[in-house]
């Protein structure tokens, strides 16, 4: 048998890379026939992965982290009638069975049968029902025909491999918080957030029409990979209020729609840079909204929170001035993203040329055992969006291509 290694969450500011049991097809003490083992391909370290490194939830030591996950199958159960062994996939963070309610409504991130503890589930994360992580050489994916995107052309896929890997989370997410703000051709956006999930709403918003995307941050190299795709950037440290900073891009002080991509670790704007403000992206999103526009929210936002510095945010109580969004009639789409419901037409887009996402979020390729520096350089704001190489089958493509193309 392989071994196995993966990268385990020490407590926080610390994670490690360390062997771990290899992954076998089994559920406790039962064998999981609807399970695929896969060998990594790639997998992303996560702005979310960031919230549990800074201790910032209740994960646990010793828990094996990695929800953005891209395989190839090695091994498959009996049950699974769709997919094959040499099949590349791409795994969406959202664990769901497929059978329950929400699962036949399409709501797959709070799919009823996979966690015993509340609704929905992932790999690798706190309180998402305990499934290993896949920032490891191989991992376990349950419910294989129905959760798992099968590349329908292997070489083609790992041509393009540095944007496939995106589809397993941010991407979708950053589409999913511009589907809910009602983005589409024409639109003017605001995208609170230039990380990685930023970003990518960022370039999704372009893929679905808009006019204007504005990007506000508080890191310059963020904002100045935010221009570099064609969006326009807002430095938030800058004592401007947000709405005449609008004003001078579009000539009115709102847009028509707005997504929220920092979530609860949210930081004042100018004079509070540098103090936690964890509702403010959220206000901030209501008073530059139009009356009638509406707000995406996939910003991570957490029911306990044991690092915060007030005791209602440690229970994730936050002061919103939902009053203002009531007032001008705001809708507010919130939730983990049902990949399934957009990776298909997104992995589309990719294939054929229609979005650049890994140039937008600037993908970073390392090998496995340099986690932890990608975990530091990320924390510290890096404008960059970390892949896990653990088999070096995305360098080896890189360096083909530039080989390729060196010599054309």
């Amino acid at each position: 048998m392989a071994s196995n290694r993966g990268v385990v969450y020490v407590g926080p500011g610390k994670v490690e890379v360390r062997p771990i049991d290899f992954p076998k097809l089994s559920l406790g003490s039962r064998k999981c026939e609807h399970g695929v083992i896969l060998k990594v391909v790639s997998t992303n370290i996560c702005g979310s992965d960031q919230h549990m490194v800074r201790g910032r939830t209740t994960a646990p030591a010793g828990m094996v982290l990695g929800h953005e996950i891209t395989g190839e199958i090695i091994e498959k159960g009996r049950d699974v009638e769709f997919l094959n062994v040499g099949d590349l996939v791409s795994v969406p963070f959202n664990i769901a069975c497929g059978r329950c309610r929400n699962c036949r409504e399409g709501k797959t991130g709070i799919c009823l049968n996979v966690n015993g503890d509340r609704a929905g589930a992932a790999f690798g994360y706190v309180d998402m029902g305990g499934w290993v992580g896949g920032q490891a050489d191989y991992v376990m994916a349950p419910y294989a025909d129905f959760n798992l995107l099968k590349f329908p052309d292997k070489d083609q896929a790992l041509e393009k491999i540095e944007d496939l890997t995106l589809l397993s989370d941010i991407f979708p997410t950053g589409y999913d918080g511009a589907v809910k703000a009602g983005v589409t051709t024409g639109s003017t956006v605001y995208v609170a957030g230039a990380g990685p999930v930023g970003l990518a709403c960022a370039a999704a918003c372009q893929l679905l029409g808009a006019a204007v995307v504005i990007v506000g941050d508080m890191i310059p190299e963020r904002l100045a990979q935010a221009r570099s795709f064609g969006c326009e950037a807002i430095d938030l440290r800058e004592r401007v209020p947000l709405g005449d900073r609008i004003a001078q891009i579009v000539g009115a002080p709102e847009v028509d729609s707005a997504v929220d991509c920092v979530g609860f670790e949210a930081k004042g704007q100018a004079e509070q840079t540098g103090t936690e403000q964890p509702a403010t992206v959220l206000n901030s999103l209501m008073a530059v909204t139009r009356a009638g526009g509406a707000i995406g929210i996939p910003g991570l936002y957490v029911t306990d929170d044991p690092g915060a510095k007030d005791a209602n945010a440690k229970q994730g109580v936050l002061g919103l001035r939902i009053g203002l969004g009531w007032a001008k009639s705001h809708s507010f789409g919130t939730g983990q993203c049902p990949v399934l419901r957009f990776n298909r037409q997104l992995m589309m887009a990719i294939l054929h040329n229609k979005v650049a996402v890994a140039k937008a979020v600037n993908v970073t390729v390392l090998p496995l055992e340099d986690a932890p520096r990608g975990y530091n350089a990320f924390d510290k704001g890096a404008a960059e969006k970390f892949v896990l190489d653990p088999h070096g089958m995305v360098r080896s493509r890189r360096a083909a291509a530039e080989l390729v193309e060196a010599r054309s």
